[in-house]
């Protein structure tokens, strides 16, 4: 055992630890008052009083429906108005909205109700509406509801202000000044009011003692709509309740109605013009004498008519929204419920939504001044166009207004997207019908990555000198991968390895068992390319340019049908039909597979989602599997295809007519035959037409040969 004083390390004793401590005591003094100065400092600018020393508070249902009475003494208050400059990043605190465990959502704070009296026992606010219950009950049921104000981002105030022209701005300024979280002139907090201003809108408005609240309100104009801050809403209607959805095509006996009973005079006196000439406007007033809310009559003469309302609405293409009396008007309300077209007639009105429902999609403007040209405006809407719009009405009405809670809930996921823009809806989740989105089911990225080519599917049958052909050009295009030969005659063996031209690329026959067109759509395990490019075996006129330009213009819209050889699609008004058109137009709808690139997933959803009746007539009929993969394509993307260089002819040289299967005289009638029939079976005309054709960039421009990547492209 080793002595002590041979140990490798040596012996401390307290005494020389002493000395070390104080000599760095001045140290550990300065670090704890800069420490405590920093805290002191960060509570100072990033604590609120106002909403972090009141005790945690948690509301139910019960509270709302059993309020109790809060007797406000002699508080004094400051009667501030609104501010009329507030926006999303002056007067909004966003860093309380970050502070929930939920991450994804906003949470809403509702204060328990309770009836505001002075020491008189004399209310301040009347008792709730049956509306502002509404409201209050579908945000606390709804997911963006929280009873722990630490977790708040919005306050809801239980104050009933949807008429503001009932409640004195003094009343409402003390009760507002008494809210427990009020605090920093309202910020954060959300009031709602649903009926319209009178005429001196400007005069009411800024007076509301509001401050920095936020304000969900009808009767919007462009000078008083705080954008980016502000919700507008529209004006409550009580008796869109009682109508009952149609079918949006039904028929509609009057052009337009106009039944709001506020009119501006000077307005009132062009329509009373404009009637005299046109029969087909009708204008509704109120009942003289007055009977009920739900009738309005045609004044003249002794006996007036007298129209049930509002489902006269119905009976109507477009309701006139025109400047009254006051700003907002129930009409607007019980005209989308009508699905009838509003036609706006006021120059600085804010719809409700707005900015995110995109009305011109749903509404006709004129100009106040130009109301003089109201009905060549109306008469010039086509059917098809007025179709598309009450269609749009139907759901926008289903989908954002058919009942208070759907609209407070809409006004939430307004503030849901301003405050959280990474998770906000795009404006075809706002505006555009789900079965009319444009959609990619490929999960592709933008653009498809060009090193890994394509396969060429060629179907053939007998024509064995042209298939040869097809098959050294193909071969000479930079990225083919492989050359898949379906051969389709069950009747005679393919030609002998032998006999086919040798070529650099690998070349794959496939024999079908049984002669179906259909067979060219099949997902082969033999395609191990995103894209493919069906080709029949007779089109040997393109060159090896033109192919890689169409696989380059593909890896843009790997989603798409990429092709040369277009057609369209029209409706005949004679016989009530779709048919094929081959004409060249300024529009196309469908490029025909005989040329075209198309990802392999619509291999796989012909053969396995396209509906077996459609691919059975195909079959049985020897025809028109192309149109068949452009109504597939066309129906779950919701987009067009695209045409890829102005070559107009596409036949076979060196065929006969009778070997070409389009040569039949009766082709034509059997190809509109198929698109007629495939409309009745996908229910709908889901062909988009589109003007619009690839072109390399310098195509047409007089450059030197050397300079352009794409030389050999053929021309009209």
């Amino acid at each position: 055992m080793l002595p002590v004083s041979s140990l490798p390390y040596q012996k401390i004793s307290v005494n020389n630890v002493t000395p070390n401590l104080l000599r760095y005591k001045h140290f550990f003094i300065g670090f704890f008052i800069l420490l405590l100065s920093f805290v002191l400092i960060m509570n100072i600018f990033s604590s609120e009083p106002d909403y972090n020393s009141k005790q945690r508070q948690r509301v139910s249902l019960s509270n709302v429906l059993n309020p109790p009475i809060s007797v406000i003494n002699n508080i004094s208050h400051t009667n501030s108005t609104i501010s009329r400059n507030c926006n999303y990043w002056n007067c909004f605190n966003v860093y309380r909205c970050g502070r929930s465990h939920y991450g994804d959502h906003i949470l809403v704070y509702v204060y328990p109700l309770k009836q505001y009296v002075n020491q008189l026992n004399v209310p301040y606010t009347n008792i709730i509406t049956k509306e502002f219950y509404e409201i209050i009950d579908a945000i606390i049921h709804s997911k963006y509801y929280t009873p722990d104000v630490y977790e708040a981002c919005i306050f809801i105030p239980t104050i009933d202000t949807l008429n503001l022209n009932n409640i004195s701005p003094k009343n409402l300024s003390v009760v507002l000044q008494n809210l427990e979280f009020w605090g920093n002139d309202g910020l954060n907090h959300l009031l709602f009011s649903m009926m319209g201003f009178n005429s001196d809108i400007g005069k009411r408005f800024d007076d509301l003692p509001i401050g920095k609240a936020m304000f969900a309100s009808a009767g919007f104009d462009t000078w008083t709509f705080r954008r980016n801050f502000d919700i507008s809403l529209p004006v409550y209607s009580p008796l869109q309740r009682i109508i009952k959805p149609q079918e949006t095509n039904n028929i509609r006996s009057w052009l337009v109605i106009s039944s709001d009973t506020v009119i501006h005079p000077d307005h009132m006196q062009e329509l009373r013009i404009i009637e005299a000439s046109h029969p087909e406007l009708l204008i509704l007033e109120g009942c003289e004498p007055p009977t009920n809310r739900t009738e309005r009559c045609k004044n003249g003469g002794l006996m007036p008519l007298r129209f049930d309302y509002p489902l006269i609405l119905q009976k109507a293409t477009f309701c006139l929204i025109i400047r009254g009396i006051t700003y907002g008007s129930q009409t607007f309300l019980e005209a989308l419920a009508s699905s009838c077209i509003p036609v706006i007639i006021h120059d600085s009105i804010v719809l409700p939504f707005s900015p995110h429902i995109d009305w011109k999609r749903a509404a006709i403007f004129i100009l106040e001044r130009n109301i003089n040209t109201l009905m060549d405006v109306l008469k010039s809407v086509s059917d098809k166009h007025i179709g598309e719009m009450q269609e749009q009405i139907a759901w926008l009405y289903d989908m954002y207004f058919k009942d208070i809670k759907t609209i407070t809930l809409t006004s939430l996921d307004i503030l849901q997207d301003r405050i959280n823009p990474h998770w906000a809806k795009k404006y075809e989740d706002w505006n555009v019908i789900p079965s009319q989105r444009s959609s990619n089911p490929l999960f592709l990225p933008i653009m498809g990555s060009k090193t890994l080519g394509f396969t060429a599917v060629v179907l053939t049958y007998d024509r064995v000198q042209s298939l040869f052909t097809l098959v050294e050009k193909l071969s000479r295009v930079p990225s083919l991968v492989k050359i898949l030969v379906i051969w389709n005659n069950q009747k005679k063996a393919p030609p002998h390895s032998s006999q086919w031209p040798k070529v650099s690329k690998p070349v794959k026959v496939i024999q079908t068992s049984a002669n179906k067109l259909s067979n060219r759509f099949y997902p082969y395990a033999e395609i191990e390319t995103e894209a493919i490019l069906n080709i029949d075996d007779d089109i040997i006129m393109l060159t090896s340019d033109e192919l890689e330009f169409g696989y380059e213009v593909w890896r843009e819209f790997p989603d798409r049908i990429v092709g040369f050889p277009s057609r369209t699609h029209r409706w005949d008004n004679v016989t009530l039909s779709w048919k094929y058109e081959s004409e060249w137009t300024n529009d196309i709808s469908m490029v025909l597979t005989g040329a075209a690139f198309l990802h392999k997933y619509w291999s796989y959803a012909y053969t396995h989602i396209l509906p077996e009746s459609i691919r059975d007539w195909v079959d049985s009929q020897m025809n028109c599997e192309d149109i068949a993969m452009n109504f597939l394509v066309a129906n779950i993307t919701n987009q067009s295809p695209i045409k890829v260089t102005p070559r107009k002819k596409f036949k076979c040289p060196e065929c006969t007519n009778t070997e070409m299967l389009s040569a039949d005289l009766g082709h034509m009638v059997e190809r509109s035959a198929c698109v007629d029939r495939f409309a009745r079976e996908f229910g709908k005309m889901p062909l988009q037409a589109v003007e619009f054709r690839a072109d390399p960039v310098l195509f047409k421009d007089p450059f030197p040969e050397k300079l352009k990547r794409f030389n050999d492209i053929g021309s009209l």
